[in-house]
């Protein structure tokens, strides 16, 4: 069966024929592949498990031994230790004696599949000494359908194809580290507004095409299942118009039918489920026992729930307990190491010497350079004098153990003074100091923080260069003897509230304030994701702009040595900086259609049209373009070699969508005078469908005059769009147009591959 939207029809009648069909039963799982000995193994010890215990491990208990967002049950009697569960995005939240790593958002702008898997390898070394069996992340959803969505820095990418590979590279690294990786949120997760029903008003329905479903929304998370993740957390949203953790489709259906997976479904914290939720496909409530507790005993004796399914339950939670080697004496105690901070505790020091490279190189490789003027940047020469300004300088006041602290609110503290579910107006700019990660459960605290105007003044005392700053003014003051004038903005976000903008008045003001006093204007924009810069951004004294994203606690190191030439920008943007708000296919995100409208709806009607496909198709120019980024050298595209044997035209099993069916080379060589790392990107022109897609990536790092082949391998998927009458993947016949180069707009080569 299929998900319906007739998206032609008037927004007041979605309710009508938006629907999600019931898929039952819910699929058990096989223990397939890379599964196969864990589920043997779960299977031997559920099986010796009774009604009770099997119950007792798919649901949330407090512990008070721990401050875990999340428990499960133990089976004492077989010597189940049960899991803790726990946040973040960027390393484990609400803890001590950890790293900040930078963000998604900061990792999807590096565009670096090796340098992604090392950062969730080390994050997943933390939560594995913390305790944490289960780790929270990463992020598939919101891909970022809306520039202002709230939680769009915990994702890599507004594109599915970036996001999917790099959610992929995650997984690995989080589960070779012997934690459980849970991909969240499935699906159309792309808005806090109205996320949840809260004061007598539902959740925002998603209601989404069956076709845009698979190939834009699905995709990331089709990698993620491919790469083996263990868990899947579902969404608090309504997807066309039944809740994600209650919905049958997209759980039995899409999840444990179409994708085969064999992991469990987790409850994203006290989302509106019920008791045939467990009919449905959800395998484990958090934090508590919700609407099933002692009920879904009840429901086994009274056959509304099979016994088999509880079983099912219970084994592939255990199951994924085994498949990344929690058993015997592989794992501390569940929780040893997320005590109350402000209560006697021992040190649990999760911090490894070999992180320490990942995070600086993470944090360099995430700042995007998009303007650099008559080569301002790097500096020619040890500045004599800099000039530093702006709110975003400095570091933030506190760092403690306090609701700030814990939700990563260090530079925006009133952001944890508001209640979830209410109505808040926030300041687009983290006026407390330098951001390095967005808010809530995305975000943790640093063991401490590099930040901008402590790293130049460390630089400035071995160079005897004479610093100057106001942090407070917005028109400050500028000696007319500075060499290089640099101004330091944000734009923070945080779950639970969604932007009001993509850029704030006071900020583009203090910009035009200094750049109108210093001929060699810097601006760095730390941010959580797109921030419109057409307020000042062709003033001719601006002469270099650099989206610095969300660094993690390197950040200060990671932009001197970007500043001073002792390492290269090699970011690209993941999304598209437009000119106007307006650009954007989607900018504002759902509301209520009335005052008095209780069940809000959101038609996603521009289908698969998100970002730069919108913009391609409308003919839209952008600021600066999907995959854009400046070098301090320069790279040539030659020698485009298209294999494409293996492609035919028709449907293909599922198992097929994997087969590698066209291979496309190219070669990059550097012909500038240093060493520099390129994002060659691969995108194609698939028929009826956006002008580009992107379907491959490979950065290379390369020294002056040095060439290298990149290699681009397409997969059945890739070339394929989604039938919905055969409900699979099809390759259509007609011409392909390959391009390849630097950017979505940035072409150097193409071809077309016929099928």
């Amino acid at each position: 069966m299929q998900l319906i939207t007739l998206l032609a029809l008037a927004a007041s009648a979605a309710a009508d024929y938006a629907q999600s069909p019931p898929v039952y039963p819910s699929p058990p799982g096989k223990g397939l592949g890379s599964w196969a000995d864990a589920y043997v193994n779960a299977r031997q010890l559920v099986g010796q498990m009774t009604l009770e215990e099997k119950v007792n491990i798919t649901r949330g208990f407090v512990n008070p031994e721990n401050v875990c967002a999340g428990n499960t049950g133990t089976v004492p009697r077989l010597g189940w230790p049960g899991m803790c569960l726990h946040d973040a995005g960027n390393g484990v939240r609400a803890t001590d004696m950890v790293n900040a790593y930078p963000s998604a958002i900061h990792a999807g702008a590096s565009w670096d599949k090796n340098l992604t898997y090392e950062r969730g390898l080390y994050m997943g070394k933390e939560f594995k000494a913390k305790g944490v069996n289960i780790l929270l992340g990463p992020n598939a959803g919101p891909l970022g359908r809306s520039p202002l969505a709230g939680r769009n820095f915990e994702g890599f990418s507004v594109d599915p194809y970036l996001s999917g590979r790099l959610n992929a590279e995650t997984i690995a690294g989080h589960q070779d580290a012997g934690v459980i990786a849970t991909i969240k949120h499935l699906i159309a997760n792309e808005q806090e507004t109205f996320r949840r029903p809260y004061f007598g008003v539902e959740a925002a329905s998603s209601n989404v095409d069956d076709k845009t479903l698979h190939e834009f929304y699905l995709w990331p998370f089709m990698d993620s299942v491919k790469a083996g993740v263990a868990s899947v957390m579902c969404s608090y949203n309504r997807v066309n118009n039944t809740y994600g953790c209650e919905n049958s489709k997209l759980m039995n259906g899409i999840l444990k039918t179409e994708l085969a997976f064999e992991g469990f479904v987790m409850l994203d914290w006290n989302a509106r489920h019920s008791l045939n939720s467990a009919n449905a496909g959800l395998d484990m409530l958090m934090p508590g026992g919700g609407s099933w507790g002692n009920n879904l005993t009840a429901a086994v004796h009274n056959g509304t729930v099979s016994e088999d399914r509880v079983t099912d339950m219970a084994t592939r939670i255990v199951a994924a307990w085994y498949l990344v080697g929690q058993d015997g004496s592989n794992f501390p105690t569940p929780g040893i190491g997320m005590k109350n901070l402000t209560l006697p505790h021992e040190h649990v020091d999760a911090r490894v010497p070999e992180s320490k490279p990942v995070i600086l190189d993470g944090a360099i490789a995430g700042h995007v350079l998009v303007k650099n003027e008559n080569e301002a940047l790097p500096f020619k020469e040890k500045p004599k004098m800099l000039s530093v300004f702006g709110y975003d300088a400095a570091i933030p006041r506190t760092k403690n153990t306090d609701t700030v602290f814990q939700l990563g609110y260090l530079s925006s503290p009133e952001m944890s003074q508001a209640v979830l579910g209410t109505e808040q107006h926030f300041d687009q700019a983290a006026k407390g100091g330098t951001i390095v990660v967005g808010g809530r459960a995305g975000a943790n605290a640093p063991s401490y923080i590099s930040d901008p105007l402590s790293s130049i003044q460390q630089r400035a005392k071995v160079d005897n260069t004479w610093v100057n700053w106001d942090l407070n003014s917005p028109t400050p003051d500028v000696n007319a003897a500075s060499d290089v004038c640099l101004v330091f903005i944000n734009a923070i976000s945080t779950e639970g509230w969604d932007r009001e903008g993509l850029h704030d008045d006071f900020s583009d003001g203090l910009v035009l304030s200094v750049a109108s006093k210093c001929a060699n204007t810097v601006v760095v924009i730390h941010t959580v994701g797109v921030r419109l810069v057409d307020q000042w951004i062709e003033h001719p004294n601006v002469t270099a702009t650099i989206i610095a994203h969300l660094p993690g606690q390197d950040s200060g190191d990671a932009l001197v040595q970007l500043l001073y030439g002792e390492a290269g920008f090699s970011g690209k943007l993941p999304y598209t900086l437009a000119k106007n708000e307006s650009d954007y296919s989607v900018y504002h995100v759902c509301a209520q259609a009335s005052p008095n409208d209780t069940d809000p709806q959101c038609d996603y009607t521009e289908g698969v049209y998100v970002d730069y496909r919108h913009f391609d198709a409308k003919n839209i120019t952008p600021r600066y373009e999907f995959g854009y980024g400046l070098s301090y050298t320069s790279f040539d595209y030659s020698r485009l070699a298209i294999n494409s044997s293996r492609l035919d035209a028709g449907l293909g099993p599922q198992s097929d969508i994997w087969e590698v069916v066209a291979v496309i080379e190219a070669t990059i060589t550097n012909n500038g005078s240093v060493t520099g790392a390129e994002v060659a990107q691969l995108y194609l022109g698939i028929p009826n469908s956006p002008p580009k897609q992107l379907r491959g990536f490979e950065k290379a790092l390369l020294h002056a005059g040095e060439s290298a082949t990149v290699r681009f391998e397409l997969t059945r998927r890739d070339i394929s769009v989604w039938d919905t009458v055969s409900q699979q993947w099809a390759v259509q016949g007609g011409n392909y147009t390959v391009f390849v180069g630097g950017s979505s707009r940035d072409v150097r080569l193409n071809g077309v591959v016929e099928v």
